[in-house]
């Protein structure tokens, strides 16, 4: 009974970090997308005709936190995407441990193989 117990709970955290993380990502995206809004809503419309990359305070996590330490508007939005991509990252990371703590050797092994699978493509796509 308390295995089940137990169980529950995991399951609970899970679906509350889901729903916590996605409310946190959106909550972050909307203040730094109101305050890009404040801060540069008058500014002439851009060239669509030309592309322009993104510049690397951006696209890095250094550049991220850079930016927000300068409060800049758009890194805050970057911030919010980075919460919302973390979200089922954590889940996934607290699923092994939950299968762990079960002795779910199968799952565990698939589960570290997506992680896994995650982790490589994110720092340089390796698969």
């Amino acid at each position: 009974m308390e295995l089940i117990n137990e169980n529950k709970k995991m399951q609970q955290l899970i679906g509350s970090t889901l729903r916590i993380g996605v409310m946190t990502a959106c909550c972050i995206a909307i203040l730094g997308g109101a305050y890009y809004l404040i801060s540069h809503g008058s500014e002439p419309m851009p060239d669509y005709y030309k592309f322009h990359g993104e510049p690397t305070s951006l696209t890095s996590l250094s550049g991220i936190f850079g930016g927000l330490i300068h409060l800049k508007a758009a890194n805050l939005i970057q911030l919010g995407v980075l919460v919302l991509m973390l979200t089922p990252i954590t889940r996934i990371i607290l699923s092994l441990f939950d299968f762990a703590h079960q002795r779910d050797w199968l799952y565990v092994a698939i589960t570290t193989i997506v992680f896994l699978v995650i982790l490589l493509n994110s720092l340089g796509g390796i698969l």
